[in-house]
C-alpha cells in the first residue's frame, strides 16, 4: 500500500501529468482538496473508488482516512492543487505518515504561476530584463511570512514576483511594490487561470486597483515585473544568446578550436 501525493494542477482536468493520471486509475482511494481540485480530475479514478473530499476534513481526519486504506492494503491517491513543493500542506502529512512507516510517493504537477504565464502568453525571464521570478505571498492567517521574506526585500531585486493568496491586500502589495519597480510597472492578476472561468486583468502599479474591480478570490494570483509588458518590442529585451548565429555550443561547435569539438559529449 502506498500514499500517492499528485500535483493535480491549475484547474484544467488535461493539465495533468501521465504518471499522475495513471496513479489516480489506479488508485481505489482518492483524497482530494475539492474547493481547488476539478471534478474533472477525478473522471481518472476506477469504478468504485472511495472518493473523498478533504477540504471539510482536520489533519487528524485524513490520517484516518490513510489509515483505514492502509489496514485494507488499498493504494491512496491523495491529490493538490498546482504542484505540491509550495504551499501544499504535504510536509506534514509526508512527517506523519513516516511516524507511522506508510510509504509514499511523489508526483510534481503544472504549478499555478506557469498557468497564468502560459495564459499571459508571456516569458517571464527575458534577457537584459529580469532572469529570476520569485514565488511568494503575504501573510495570512495559516502561516505567517518570515520578517527577512518581505515584499520590499524581494522588490529590491527587480526580479518578477509571483504573488499567491494576496489579493485582499492589493494596497499593501501596491504600496510595497512601487517604490522599487515604479508606478509603471506591469502588473497581471489572473484568477483561476485555466479554468473556464478564468479571468485576467492587465495594468500597472498605478492603475491596477482601480482595474481590478469586485470579485477577484484570495485564490488570485498577481504577477509583477517588467517582462510582462503585452507588446515588448526590439529594444524592450536582448535576445537570447542561445541560438545566435556566432554562439559556439555543444550541440553546434563553431570555428577551429570549438569549445565543445563535434563528438564529444
Amino acid at each position: 500500500m502506498t500514499v500517492h501525493f499528485i500535483g493535480a494542477g491549475p484547474g484544467a482536468p488535461d493539465l495533468l501529468t501521465l504518471r499522475g493520471r495513471d496513479l489516480i486509475a489506479a488508485s481505489p482511494v482518492c483524497l482530494y482538496a475539492g474547493s481547488l481540485v476539478p471534478k474533472g480530475v477525478l473522471a481518472h479514478c476506477p469504478s468504485g473508488a472511495r472518493i473523498v473530499n478533504t477540504a471539510p476534513l482536520s489533519l487528524e481526519q485524513i490520517f484516518e482516512e490513510i489509515s483505514t486504506a492502509h489496514a485494507a492494503g488499498q493504494d491512496v491517491a491523495r491529490l493538490h492543487s498546482g504542484d505540491l513543493s509550495v504551499w501544499s500542506a504535504m510536509g506534514e502529512q509526508l512527517r506523519g505518515l513516516r511516524a507511522l512507516g506508510i510509504p509514499y510517493t511523489v508526483t510534481p504537477g503544472v504549478p499555478s504561476f506557469a498557468a497564468a504565464a502560459a495564459t499571459l502568453e508571456a516569458e517571464l525571464t527575458l534577457p537584459g530584463l529580469s532572469q529570476s521570478v520569485v514565488l511568494t505571498r503575504t501573510s495570512g492567517r495559516a502561516s505567517a511570512m518570515p520578517d527577512t521574506e518581505s515584499l520590499a526585500n524581494f522588490a529590491a531585486t527587480q526580479a518578477v514576483l509571483a504573488i499567491h493568496l494576496s489579493i485582499h491586500v492589493l494596497p499593501r502589495v501596491v504600496a510595497e511594490l512601487s517604490p522599487h519597480y515604479g508606478a509603471d510597472c506591469p502588473v497581471a492578476v489572473v484568477w483561476r487561470a485555466s479554468w473556464p472561468d478564468e479571468r485576467v486583468v492587465r495594468a500597472t502599479l498605478a492603475t491596477i486597483e482601480a482595474a481590478i474591480g469586485e470579485g477577484m478570490e484570495r485564490t488570485a494570483l498577481i504577477l509583477v515585473g517588467h517582462t510582462l509588458g503585452h507588446n515588448l518590442g526590439e529594444t524592450d529585451f536582448a535576445h537570447s544568446r542561445l541560438y545566435a548565429g556566432d554562439y559556439d555550443r555543444r550541440y553546434r561547435p563553431l570555428g577551429t578550436a570549438p569549445r565543445f569539438p563535434a563528438g564529444t559529449e
